[in-house]
């Protein structure tokens, strides 16, 4: 990376480096907002290698909040289907290890969690609403989504091509752009912009030539993933399975294994995967004759786990794998990145805008940061419990035991889901900071869907004067920037109002359950902790049976307060309409028409 002091106008607003779910994910969000986009992809179609199989709940309520849930419903279907075509495949094999196939709820180190024995009244598992049946989706299904959403939004994808190299200035970043794999040869092109994203992987290319440092530890293990057609696959057990020599996995489709050895690192991971290699493998971990006839695909992996330290440098940001890596176990690089992207998508926009206040960008670093360090921690974790040492395998058994009990079940659900998570934002209320429940209202709709349109959300549930007079002041203060709804929500009468962010997160809330049931007067909106927040990565720890059992404890809190004898009139108090225009100013900015305000909400 090169520093000039000059430049030209930008020919568009955002270059971003990768269009795989990530960067398509921030692309969609930028343009939703009137942003102008060119994503940048070396390859020329979806990547078809083996990658993350599943979605955890911020994820599904992402896509939730952008309407994207009826097209991965379907999606989810015909994973059902390969899977249920999978056991079949086993029974007709007589494979003994076959039998009826219980309901988990995500996996740690490969030890099962079973969904019978979670929690599900556990203040930790939210109403998420529908996000909460959408769990398992390819990453390549994601993908074609997403780039279908991002051509109807008008991003620019161009495919075949990589960034070579960029020059950043006080205006902007000049991006030079060549053929993919043939970065020295002439022809290139250069492309203007006021910001550069990387999302282009754990090789980032974006972070080498910014300097941002990624420290992090070195790899142990080599893993490798493969889709395969083979014979004495009966032999396999399926799902995980622990050996003397590493770690194995059999499905969740036919022909798709998985196996670590703990022998280090490959010494080429960029060679191509042959199957000998393959095959070699298999047999090596599962101690059987198998014999890989066909490899369809196949890919390696390690455990090298590192983090940039800050996700910003002047006008070049990182996202996704460009900003972390770690093993792939769980899924946890697609969910991570997904949450990167709905974070820093509405902030960016707002900068580029010019509505943005003072340090909005900057949070982008202080909130995702501290939730990619989890996930790296959470996975360097599950790696010491797969080792296959006495020390470790006495840890695994411990582990094991846990996973046998509602109270170990429940916490590791809840960690890999990414329910347990809430940034660190200024308020005292139980949901500042988490992920908004999918409150129901009324009129039929429920909170997810107004948030399609990508602008913060203002809950008004209340007839409080205080409260209603000032919503009006801030529709038109905030014209495009924030959508003002009233209604009313007969499950939770407690609440008088929420501030939601673009991203789906509780910026402001008044009043407690608690309150309603000592016969205070409430304030607002929430309970002792239902939410959920951000990402820790993994495959889904829902069933329909946690969403079941949320609403009936949620209907359950209108039935006490009534059986109380409270007469509930939610009111917000002096204290709590100012903290309202305070996080409104801090997320939103000056409201439109005021000195250091916007006109309008959308133009500089």
């Amino acid at each position: 990376m090169n520093e000039n002091t000059g430049g030209t106008a930008p020919r568009t607003d955002v270059v971003i480096a990768g269009a795989g779910p990530v960067g398509l994910m921030l692309a969609c969000e930028l343009a939703l907002r009137g942003v102008r986009v060119v994503a940048l992809e070396r390859l020329t179609e979806v990547d078809e290698t083996i990658k993350a199989g599943g979605i955890n709940t911020p994820s599904a309520e992402a896509f939730y909040r952008r309407g994207m849930l009826p097209a991965l419903a379907d999606v989810q279907k015909e994973a059902f289907g390969r899977f249920h075509s999978f056991v079949r495949q086993r029974q007709a094999a007589g494979a003994s290890s076959v039998r009826p196939a219980p309901r988990f709820a995500g996996h740690f180190a490969g030890i099962m969690l079973r969904a019978e024995l979670l929690d599900t009244s556990d203040s930790d598992f939210h109403h998420a609403g529908p996000a909460d049946e959408i769990g398992f989706v390819s990453q390549q299904a994601l993908e074609r989504l997403l780039a279908e959403r991002a051509a109807g939004l008008g991003v620019e994808v161009r495919r075949g091509v990589e960034l070579t190299g960029f020059d950043t200035d006080s205006d902007g970043v000049t991006v030079h752009v060549g053929k993919a794999g043939k970065a020295g040869d002439a022809g290139g092109e250069e492309l203007r912009a006021g910001w550069l994203v990387g999302c282009d992987g754990g090789r980032s290319t974006v972070r080498r030539l910014a300097g941002f440092p990624f420290p992090g530890t070195d790899p142990e293990i080599t893993g490798r993933q493969a889709l395969v057609e083979m014979t004495g696959a009966e032999k396999l057990g399926m799902g995980w399975n622990e050996t003397e020599t590493g770690i194995y996995s059999h499905g969740p489709v036919p022909g798709r294994i998985l196996t670590v050895e703990f022998d280090g690192p490959p010494a080429d991971r960029s060679a191509p995967v042959t199957l000998e290699e393959v095959q070699a493998s298999l047999r090596k971990v599962s101690g059987t004759d198998v014999t890989v006839t066909k490899v369809h695909t196949a890919t390696r992996f390690t455990d090298n786990t590192r983090q940039v330290t800050e996700y910003r440098r002047g006008r070049v940001l990182l996202a996704g794998d460009a900003a972390h890596v770690h093993p792939p176990f769980g899924g946890q690089g697609l969910n991570l990145g997904i949450g990167d992207a709905m974070n820093l998508g509405w902030k960016l926009a707002a900068t580029i805008h010019g509505h943005a206040p003072d340090g909005l960008l900057d949070t982008y670093t202080a909130e995702r940061h501290p939730v990619g360090a989890w996930v790296l921690e959470w996975t360097r974790a599950q790696i010491a419990v797969m080792r296959p040492t006495p020390h470790s395998r006495a840890l695994r058994k411990v582990i094991t035991d846990l996973t046998g009990t509602v109270t170990g079940t429940t916490y590791f659900a809840k960690k890999i889901s990414g329910v347990w998570h809430r940034y660190d934002l200024p308020g005292d209320h139980p949901l500042t900071g988490r992920s908004a429940p999918d409150l129901a209202f009324a009129d039929g709709t429920r909170l997810g869907a107004h948030l399609e349109d990508g602008r913060a959300l203002l809950l008004v549930l209340t007839d409080d004067p205080g409260l209603t007079g000032r919503a009006a002041e801030y529709t038109a203060g905030y014209e495009g920037r924030l959508r003002v709804v009233t209604a009313r929500c007969p499950d939770r009468p407690e609440l008088a109002g929420l501030l939601v962010r673009p991203d789906g997160v509780v910026a402001w809330g008044a009043g407690t359950e608690e309150d309603a049931l000592r016969g205070e007067s409430p304030h607002g909106a929430g309970t002792d902790g239902d939410g959920s927040g951000a990402d820790g990565g993994g495959a889904p720890a829902r069933t329909a049976g946690t969403a079941t059992a949320t609403r009936t404890a949620s209907a359950a809190t209108g039935t006490a307060l009534a059986a109380t004898g409270t007469t509930l009139a939610a009111t917000c108090t002096a204290d709590e309409l100012a903290a309202l225009e305070d996080a409104l100013r801090r997320w939103l900015g000056a409201p439109n028409g005021t000195p250091d305000g916007t006109p309008d909400g959308t133009a500089a």
